[in-house]
């Protein structure tokens, strides 16, 4: 989620990119909104934190560059922390569905220009979209989906590129695109790339290779797939999964 705050989707929608300027807000401080805090911070950016309970924020104090504990569920205290001034702000309530959708409608109410918002469930993910969020994740349903597709062992990382049909229903299961590292299939060690005919046969394309004991380039046509080789393979998910497969 860190490093996708990069636009606003209003701004998207009249042709203009959003550009994020000074500190960003994150209210809720537990796994996921600490870990978010945390990563932000590592990238660069001021980040201002915010939980209801005083023990998180405890925890966060001098790694953050500002925490405050408060109700986020009222407008005055949002206003009193200067919440209403961000142009960034991520709503990462773990609990109470209730207290995550308030906070994001005040939010909206005072005109925060990007808003992220952590669901938990479809449904609340839907109220979130229709009180105004400009972005919905689900780190939970996103986290379980990925391990699905690497607990068997041929999958060593699984990114998907396109919202999946929780965040957006008018998306098919074949317009999904992912992004996926995984070892040399067997059938395709001591092959050049273009000889292989890997995209013919399996409508992916290797992006990238990891030569055993090396570290990652470019893959070219004439890039030698070695058997204990890492790639990196672009394309639809059944498809990947697919190629992960040829023995």
């Amino acid at each position: 989620m860190a490093e996708r705050i990069i636009h606003n989707v209003q701004n998207m929608l009249r042709g203009e990119r959003f550009e994020h300027r000074g500190e960003i807000v994150v209210i809720g401080l537990g796994r996921f909104g600490s870990a978010l805090a945390l990563e932000l911070m590592r990238l660069g950016h001021s980040v201002l934190g915010i939980d209801a309970n005083p023990g998180r924020v405890d925890e966060m104090k001098g790694e953050l560059t500002h925490v405050a504990q408060a109700n986020t569920t009222n407008e005055r205290a949002l206003k009193a922390l200067g919440v209403h001034e961000a142009l960034t702000v991520a709503v990462c309530i773990g609990s109470g569905i209730e207290a995550s959708v308030l906070t994001t409608a005040i939010l909206v109410d005072l005109e925060v220009q990007n808003i992220w918002a952590k669901a938990i469930t479809a449904d609340h993910g839907r109220i979130l979209a229709k009180v105004g969020a400009h972005h919905v994740v689900y780190p939970e349903a996103e986290m379980g989906e990925r391990v699905a597709h690497l607990v068997t062992g041929r999958l060593e990382e699984f990114v998907r590129l396109n919202p999946s049909p929780t965040e957006d229903e008018s998306i098919e299961p074949g317009d999904e695109f992912v992004i996926s590292q995984m070892v040399v299939p067997p059938r395709f060690a001591e092959s050049t790339l273009g000889a292989a005919g890997i995209r013919a046969q399996f409508r992916v394309t290797v992006v990238a290779i990891r030569p055993e004991g090396g570290r990652y380039t470019y893959a070219e046509a004439d890039t030698v797939l070695g058997g204990a080789d890492h790639i990196v393979v672009a394309g639809h998910p059944d498809d990947v999964e697919r190629f992960a497969s040829a023995d």
